[in-house]
C-alpha cells in the first residue's frame, strides 16, 4: 500500500540516537552508528521522531510500505521488556556511546555526611556526584532501563543543577535522575514519562523546577504521566528561585 512513512538521510544523521529514543514503536534503531528504519510495519507515520532529530535527517515520504501493525509493535515491546529485565548492565553496547547504560553505586549516608575520601576528587573537599545512572536526559533514556525497577524518580529541569548548590546531596541522593528543558527541547515529555512509570516499579516521583513559567511544562508532563499511567505513586514538586533559593 502507498502511505506516509519516515525517511532517514544517513548523510545528515550524526548518530546521536535521539530519534530512536523518541520512536515509541521501535521502528528506528542504530546500525553502524547511524539511525535506520528497521521495519516499515513498525512505523505509524505520526513522526514523533522528527522534532527529536537535531540534524534534520528525518522527513516524511509517501511510498509503497507495509501497513502499520500495532499488534506486532506491542509484541515486540513486550519481548524487549522481558529481555531488559534479564539483561545485565554490562551487555555489549553497539550504538552511540552517549546512550550506553551505566549504573553508579554512590554513598547512601545522610545528606550531611561527607562522602568517602577515596571517591572524591581532592579539590572538591569530599563532595561527590550523586548521579545514579547514565544517560540522564529524558529524551535519551530507554523507557525500560533496568535501573528504573524499584527507583525513586527525580525529574529535574536543566537549570536547577546550576541554580541550587545542594541539588546532589539534598535531592539526587538515592534517586534516578532525569533532566530536561521543555522550552529548549520543544517536546512534550508526558508520553515517554507515562511509559517509564507504567512499565516499571517506580516508588516515588519528585519534580524539581525553576520558578520561571516555561518550567511548568516539566511539571505538567509529570502530572499527566502520573494520571495516564493509572498508578498511584507518591509525588511532589519543588520550586527553585532564579537566585537559587527553595520556594516550597
Amino acid at each position: 500500500m502507498i502511505r506516509k512513512i519516515i525517511q532517514i538521510d544517513e548523510e545528515k544523521c550524526n548518530g546521536c540516537g535521539a530519534c530512536a529514543a523518541a520512536c515509541h514503536e521501535g521502528a528506528i534503531g542504530m546500525v553502524d552508528g547511524k539511525a535506520k528504519l528497521l521495519r516499515d510495519d513498525y512505523c505509524d507515520g505520526l513522526g514523533d521522531c522528527l522534532p527529536a532529530c537535531p540534524a534534520g535527517a528525518i522527513t516524511f515520504v509517501e511510498r509503497e510500505a507495509a501497513e502499520y501493525d500495532e499488534q506486532a509493535v506491542l509484541a515486540a515491546k513486550a519481548a524487549k521488556t522481558a529481555k531488559a529485565a534479564k539483561a545485565p548492565m554490562d551487555t555489549p553496547h553497539t550504538g552511540c556511546p552517549g546512550h550506553q547504560l551505566h549504573r553508579f553505586q554512590r554513598e547512601t549516608g545522610s545528606p550531611s555526611a561527607p562522602a568517602a575520601p577515596a571517591a572524591a576528587a581532592p579539590h572538591m573537599s569530599g563532595m561527590t556526584s550523586q548521579l545514579g545512572q547514565w544517560p540522564c536526559q529524558i529524551k535519551l533514556v530507554p523507557v525500560n532501563a533496568p535501573y528504573f525497577q524499584g527507583a525513586k524518580l527525580l525529574l529535574a529541569a536543566d537549570c536547577t543543577a546550576f541554580a541550587y548548590a545542594n541539588l546532589h546531596s539534598e535531592f539526587m541522593r538515592g534517586k534516578i535522575t532525569l533532566i530536561g528543558c521543555p522550552k529548549l527541547d520543544s517536546v512534550d515529555y508526558s508520553e515517554k514519562l507515562t511509559e517509564i512509570i507504567r512499565n516499571n516499579d517506580i516508588q516515588s516521583v519528585t519534580v524539581i523546577r525553576m520558578e520561571v513559567p516555561c518550567c511548568g511544562g516539566l511539571e505538567n508532563a509529570a502530572k499527566k504521566a502520573l494520571q495516564d499511567s493509572g498508578k498511584f505513586i507518591p509525588w511532589q514538586v519543588v520550586t527553585i528561585s532564579v537566585d537559587g533559593k527553595l520556594l516550597d
